[in-house]
């Protein structure tokens, strides 16, 4: 097949329509029309052959051809805009649009007090601060960077570690009034366990414990299941039972008494934060800004 500069543009409006998840998002980051953007791909669709999105009035998706090709093309795309960033001087500026998908135990607790000095660092970025669950489609959602917690399965995703916190069990003291204080790990199999869902298996985590290299898992229990962190740390801080929860973010309802740890001599549990972003060569100065500026922060709460 012969080149031409239409087989470059066609694939750069791909490149836009998958990062963005829409023909709306990838228009506004050209400056095109919708509708200009979907006859691009139309067109690019014909000139090679093949279809290579399947279209729904709800979605778009990539098609078997058309991820094939996405993938062999885009580090290429990524290296003509670096190639033209280094040309031009901009490569290190940090400017342009933002969006970032962050936890919400992480962005209450760590990143909104810190919101102010990252604005005043780098007045030129304009940032868009989303909350999802931590197993959505970055690309689909057109997500630059996203913050999420618990380990992250094999993926074409980049992902960097910024903290590890301790998980900790605890219960109201009106629970343990009412229903004991369980001695060892053991004796929670007689206890109300609140489960957790969690968000990329669609099942409860395991209670596992762990001290001087020892695990000791345990099957728990209980009339209560939540996906929401905010409204299982209010039910158990209420007496409705026993949870696992992040130290990061509850240490002031246990210095209150608020929340009693039951073992804190099993203290070797922990869950991983990371910064997770759609994999390339190079990633543009405002993610790795943002991402730089979360691992600063995030240090002091890490165990």
């Amino acid at each position: 097949m012969a080149f031409d500069g239409r087989l470059l543009g066609g694939m750069s409006v791909l490149a836009a329509v998958v990062e963005g998840g829409s023909f709306t998002r990838a228009a506004e980051m050209l400056g095109l029309s919708a509708s200009g953007v979907s006859r691009a791909v139309a067109r690019l669709e014909q000139r090679i052959g093949v279809r290579l999105l399947d279209r729904t009035t709800r979605s778009l998706s990539l098609t078997s051809e058309g991820t094939r090709l996405y993938e062999l093309a885009a580090p290429h795309l990524a290296g003509i805009e670096a190639a033209a960033n280094l040309a031009s001087g901009t490569a290190g500026s940090v400017r342009g649009a933002l969006r970032a998908s962050v936890n919400p135990i992480f962005s209450r607790h760590v990143l909104a007090p810190r919101l102010p000095e990252f604005v005043a660092r780098f007045p030129d970025l304009k940032t868009t601060i989303v909350q999802q669950p931590d197993a959505g489609d970055l690309v689909a959602e057109g997500i630059d960077v996203a913050i999420r917690f618990g380990p992250q399965p094999p993926s074409s995703l980049s992902s960097r570690l910024l903290l590890r916190t301790r998980v900790l069990t605890v219960a109201a003291p009106a629970y343990l009034e009412r229903c004991g204080r369980p001695s060892t790990p053991v004796a929670l199999a007689g206890h109300n366990c609140i489960q957790f869902l969690d968000p990329q298996r669609r099942r409860p985590f395991a209670w596992d414990f762990l001290r001087d290299g020892e695990t000791l898992p345990i099957a728990t229990q209980g009339s209560l299941t939540f996906a929401d962190v905010d409204t299982m740390v209010a039910a158990c801080v209420a007496g409705a039972g026993i949870a696992q929860v992040l130290a990061l973010g509850i240490e002031g309802l246990v210095t209150s008494g608020a929340l009693v740890e039951l073992f804190p001599d099993w203290p070797g549990e922990t869950f991983p934060l990371h910064a997770v972003r759609p994999s390339r060569r190079l990633s543009p100065a405002k993610v790795e800004a943002f991402l730089d500026f979360c691992e600063a922060i995030a240090r002091p709460y890490g165990c």
